[in-house]
């Protein structure tokens, strides 16, 4: 008996191991115009459905958190599962992701009283923890890589941290300065406009761009959202949350329908063996002279 609970033992872990450092087709998208512009449009939704389910259904901040959470715990289960980036189980988990960061930081605010100044910190704080981290561990930060369950489990905990990051941000800016809707996503806007100027004139690095411009796209969707929905008197236009969610849902579903169809969000998906990956990141390190820089593939190719 001794002999066969010790097998199973060893059966179980060698599973483990196994499904940590499983290798599969890159499971994130290309950085296309189309990776940015459905990006933001979930970072509109999320801001616009939590409010939806919040206020409008009267289920309150914890309820909503609650119910937000365990579909994207479902949805995750179904991304981690797959061998390949699938857009549809994808941008479902960034719509449900983007909903539940802003709802972390409207539930530290609301129901406990933190800061802004001090979710912000906070906030930034553990990104850069899950960076130094993700780093330590796979020596790059490049999304182009996310071909091992270890590097995804990374991946997706910095992108829920960018939003409650960026939702603490940009709520801080918006109350401090009390710019209005419109003028908020004018200055994000022009944020991302000099990321992408720096980036593209004097080559800074392409992961760090990528993070920053992703970072300050939820600002700028949720200063959207909010224009689109909150009334008049408010400085909205007054769409309400249910149109403008509904309105923003059904882009982002026509656009993942079409590049589901199209490909045309699909890099060369298949699988790197280890010896094959360790060979090129050598030659890129020796010929950038950053391990893991990855540049000129972070911003859109096409």
């Amino acid at each position: 008996m001794r002999h066969v609970s010790l097998a199973r033992m060893m059966t179980t872990a060698r599973h483990e191991i196994s499904w940590w450092g499983r290798e599969t087709a890159n499971k994130v998208p290309a950085v296309t115009i189309y990776f940015w512009v459905i990006k933001i449009l979930c970072t509109t939704v999320g801001e616009t459905a939590a409010d939806f389910l919040n206020t409008n259904l009267n289920l309150g901040l914890t309820n909503t958190t609650y119910i937000m959470a365990g579909l994207l715990i479902v949805t995750l289960f179904f991304q981690f599962r797959a061998h390949r980036y699938v857009p549809g189980i994808y941008w479902l988990a960034v719509v449900l992701i983007s909903v539940v960061g802003t709802l972390i930081t409207d539930n530290l605010t609301d129901n406990f009283g933190v800061s802004l100044e001090t979710t912000t910190t906070v906030f930034s704080f553990a990104l850069a923890a899950i960076f130094a981290a993700w780093y330590v561990s796979e020596r790059t930060l490049s999304i182009h890589t996310i071909h091992t369950s270890r590097r995804e489990i990374f991946y997706w905990a910095a992108i829920l941290f960018t939003f409650a990051l960026g939702t603490a941000a940009g709520d801080l800016v918006a109350e401090r300065l009390d710019l209005g809707y419109p003028v908020s996503a004018l200055v994000f806007a022009v944020l991302i406009g000099i990321v992408t100027l720096v980036y593209a004139t004097f080559k800074l690095n392409a992961i760090l761009t990528f993070w920053i411009a992703y970072i300050l796209t939820r600002p700028l969707g949720a200063s959207l959202g909010d224009y689109l929905s909150q009334p008049s008197d408010d400085g909205g236009l007054g769409l309400g949350t249910v149109a403008t969610s509904a309105l923003f849902l059904v882009t982002i579903v026509s656009f993942v329908l079409f590049l589901t169809i199209s490909r045309r969000d699909q890099e060369n998906r298949r699988p790197v063996r280890a010896g094959q990956r360790g060979a090129r990141n050598s030659l890129k390190g020796a010929s950038s002279g950053h391990v893991g820089s990855d540049r000129g593939s972070a911003f859109p190719s096409k």
